[in-house]
């Protein structure tokens, strides 16, 4: 009975993250717009941060808590996922067009600090204060960059909903404060439940956890292609797996130092991995082909695999 009620539990910690996360883009985007903040800057900062804030809310919450192993196991694992799984879904549902500077330099980018994460990590079995600052530079390097091409690209903005300051900033309160409570839920959720399946908190915030804090994005990703909007998909997921280390790590090493297991070696390599097959599947024919998605699926089946044994 006790291991139900914390299935129930972990359900609706990632329902509050998920709607929470949802509610707070719309809500603070909305009041930044009425503001006069251009709808640029907004997408770059409020939106991009928005969809890492279940991420983020979980890796943060678990590292005061001393779960340190769900913070590492959340971030990899949702990158492994992001790729190898929402773009290996998409894909088989429609060839996905891809930009040529996500080929040049934002999957290599991607590739780089995933591999200086791995360094951080095997360094001292943890992720120092030093460490964020670290990242946090990159992360406004990064910031810098997409400002700079976004200027050179004229890009199409959708019409927002109509609503009332007070209703907005209610949203976005609500919203916040859904992430928060929704990270708190998940991870004593989670936590329980690895205990009595004698599951380690790796396992599970790498499958669990990980799935749980991607479905924004597997959501997202999957409902454009179904629209014939999947140019956008590729582009959403390395951004979201370069916020995933440099914004989400690098907040909570700022916090609390994060302790790297060693077997968190061998999980990053395999995001690293992910990223190495994604781009060979875009870099020929400048888009993801349904051979590529299948691949990719077979490749998370392995690692599952691999977690399992």
């Amino acid at each position: 009975m006790d291991m139900l009620i914390q299935f129930v539990l972990l359900v609706i910690g990632f329902v509050m993250l998920v709607k929470g996360a949802d509610w707070f883009v719309e809500g603070v985007a909305g009041i930044a717009e009425k503001f006069g903040i251009p709808q640029l800057v907004i997408g770059l900062t409020i939106v991009a941060m928005g969809t890492s804030a279940p991420e983020a809310a979980v890796s943060i919450t678990s590292a005061m808590k001393g779960n340190a192993g769900i913070t590492i196991g959340n971030v990899v694992g949702s990158n492994i996922l992001n790729v190898l799984i929402i773009l290996g879904l998409t894909a088989l549902i429609t060839n996905v067009a891809v930009q040529k500077s996500t080929i040049r330099y934002e999957i290599p980018f991607m590739l780089v600090i995933t591999l200086a994460l791995l360094g951080m990590g095997i360094t001292g079995n943890e992720i120092t204060l030093m460490e964020g600052v670290i990242l946090w530079v990159l992360f406004l390097v990064y910031l810098t960059y997409l400002f700079i091409m976004a200027k050179k690209q004229k890009e199409e903005v959708e019409d927002t909903k109509e609503h009332p300051v007070w209703k907005l900033l209610l949203m976005g309160i609500i919203g916040a404060v859904l992430v928060v409570w929704g990270a708190d839920v998940t991870v004593d959720a989670a936590s329980a439940i690895a205990k009595m399946f004698g599951m380690s908190e790796r396992l599970i915030g790498l499958t669990i956890v990980a799935l749980g804090t991607s479905l924004p994005e597997l959501v997202t990703s999957v409902t454009a292609a179904r629209k014939g909007k999947a140019d956008i998909a590729i582009g959403n997921i390395v951004g979201s797996n370069i916020f995933n280390i440099l914004f989400v790590v690098g907040t909570t090493a700022l916090v609390t130092p994060v302790v790297f297991e060693n077997n968190f070696m061998i999980d990053t390599l395999v995001a690293f991995a992910a990223g190495i097959l994604l781009w060979l599947g875009v870099v020929r024919h400048k888009e993801l082909r349904r051979p590529a998605g299948a691949i990719m699926l077979l490749a998370y089946g392995g690692y599952f695999i691999y977690l399992m044994m």
